[in-house]
């Protein structure tokens, strides 16, 4: 190999070249009209199971991300108005309809639903968020929408390849730290898929196949390395189709046997992104050739300051995106069971937790204890979820002893009785009943009151 090719002054110019090229408009533009049916689609679902109201405006009590306790749900039904309104922004997004506008608006209103709950973190929400910001950032609307057939001195054919590569990225993040969060000893060792393939051996054709310890195998093992290695034969176009192949079956059988909601359809929709930027062209006539539906010609490539400014961007945004996974490295034991650092780092699928929590309110000047059940002040989703996570613990201590302060009853103490159990381990303790809840200070830093887990696996 020839070392100049690797100095900084020859392949960072050669890097900056490549990521400012125009390519092809067409896979972006398809994209976008995909993510935004999906998330009509998503928006249509809370409809039709009632979701917009069990979620968000029948609990009392709303578990909120760290910083974002200033976040809560519109009064009343006006919930029913935004989610409407983040449904014709969807599809807004989808025709390219006012683009710039709807885009940044879908983006404010989806993140402002997803950040309502803590209960309702899912992997493919925070996934959809950070599309829709990126989409806000692109010009996916110069091809194939409404802003390009109204304003034809818009449209082009082609886009700056960074817009591109981006996304890719984003995508790429995702399949890469699933597979890396695989990459522990539980999953090692076939749990929790075992337990999850053994309740699905009434399922047709291949039910009594999930029980037995190739499938164990098979799931475990092939889900690691398929999440590990197919982004770079996506990159590699001779191995593209046989990884395309692959996304089809992994996430078609993750529907199936999981039923996960929009995330197969939205990562096969991504994963289309991986293919030539021209692939629509060649398949269907919705897109004209190149330079034929009236685009303006590639515009000269940003120089000076703007590339720089973009850069600059990239470098951040890469920066959080693969940072973030990792910062459950900086607490002691395993995220699994202490969750710090758990959200937002692609854990996907990866463990099964039960737990048990009874809450018990002390007045110190009386002496009087009494016990509290969860599901007295929240929803059976909240109270199923609320010992499994300490965070969550300490949320609902504070907002118990707010209530019962409210009562006439000062200064109330509030500790937790909870007992957890770890892909079929035992239960064991799991928070420290001795510590007062009320009084601790909700932070990024390390809870000292969660009690390690001893448990090994199997026992």
């Amino acid at each position: 190999m020839n070392l100049r090719r690797l100095h900084p002054r020859e392949w960072l110019p050669r890097l900056r070249e490549r990521l400012f090229e125009p390519v092809d408009i067409a896979s972006i533009a398809v994209f976008r009209m995909m993510y935004g049916a999906v998330l009509f689609w998503e928006v249509w679902r809370f409809f039709e199971n009632g979701w917009i109201r069990s979620y968000y405006i029948s609990p009392d009590f709303h578990f909120k991300y760290y910083g974002f306790e200033w976040v809560h749900p519109w009064p009343g039904d006006w919930m029913y108005v935004h989610f409407v309104v983040v449904g014709i922004l969807a599809l807004c997004v989808m025709t390219g309809l006012l683009y710039r506008v709807t885009s940044v608006l879908f983006f404010l209103g989806f993140t402002y639903w997803f950040l309502l709950d803590e209960t309702r973190y899912l992997n493919h929400l925070y996934l959809t968020a950070l599309l829709a910001f990126l989409l806000a950032v692109i010009p996916a609307h110069r091809a194939r929408s409404f802003d390009a057939w109204l304003r034809p001195r818009i449209r082009s054919s082609t886009i700056p390849a960074w817009y591109l590569w981006l996304l890719r990225f984003q995508v790429g993040i995702v399949y890469f730290y699933a597979g890396v969060a695989k990459i522990n000893w539980d999953w090692l060792q076939g749990e929790p898929i075992r337990r999850w393939l053994a309740r699905r051996s009434d399922y047709p054709l291949i039910g009594s196949w999930l029980e037995t310890e190739s499938a164990v195998v098979f799931f475990g093992y092939g889900g690691l390395l398929f999440d590990l290695l197919v982004v770079p034969f996506l990159i590699w176009r001779k191995s593209r189709p046989w990884a395309f192949a692959s996304v089809v079956l992994f996430h078609t059988l993750n529907n199936w046997l999981f039923g996960i909601g929009i995330f197969p359809v939205l990562m096969l929709a991504a994963t289309l992104l991986f293919f030539e930027p021209d692939w629509p062209r060649r398949l269907v006539f919705f897109f004209a050739p190149r330079g034929a539906d009236g685009s303006t010609p590639p515009a000269a490539p940003a120089t000076g300051r703007v590339q720089t400014l973009t850069l600059a961007f990239l470098g951040v945004w890469a920066a959080v995106q693969v940072f973030m996974p990792l910062r459950h490295f900086l607490y002691p034991g395993s995220v699994h069971w202490t969750e710090e650092g758990h959200r937002f780092a692609w854990h996907m699928k990866l463990r099964e937790k039960r737990a048990t929590a009874t809450f018990i309110a002390r007045d110190p000047t009386t002496g009087r204890t009494w016990r509290i059940n969860p599901r007295r002040y929240l929803t059976s989703r909240q109270s199923d979820r609320v010992g499994r996570w300490p965070d969550m613990c300490l949320q609902f201590a504070h907002f118990l002893a707010r209530e019962l302060g409210r009562d006439g009853q000062a200064d109330i103490e509030v500790r937790v009785e909870c007992k957890a159990s770890l892909n079929g381990r035992p239960y064991q303790r799991f928070i420290d009943p001795t510590v007062d809840l009320a009084k601790e200070r909700r932070s990024l830093a390390h809870a000292e009151w969660i009690i390690p887990l001893t448990t090994p696996l199997g026992e």
